[in-house]
């Protein structure tokens, strides 16, 4: 897969209704948080560092909640 995003799980646990609520509360574009709302691996992919850490600054929470790698399986040779 590459990068999933867990915007939506930390959003949840702290009561945080929707993107317009978090966009009031990071001073992020709506743009900006669908990108890492949206967990499709190009459009992570194209988010800005500062956008993740004001996220991270929002949610109280370190890079590694907000996002994390996933390594693809690697084929077998038999295979």
């Amino acid at each position: 897969m590459g990068v999933k995003s867990n915007l939506p799980v930390l959003m949840a646990e702290q009561k945080i209704k929707g993107i317009t609520e978090l966009m009031e509360l990071s001073g992020l574009s709506r743009n900006a948080i669908n990108r890492v709302y949206d967990d499709r691996d190009e459009k992570i992919n194209a988010t800005s560092l500062k956008t993740l850490i004001a996220l991270c600054d929002s949610l109280n929470c370190s890079l590694s909640d907000l996002i994390e790698y996933v390594p693809e399986q690697k084929k077998s040779d038999g295979q």
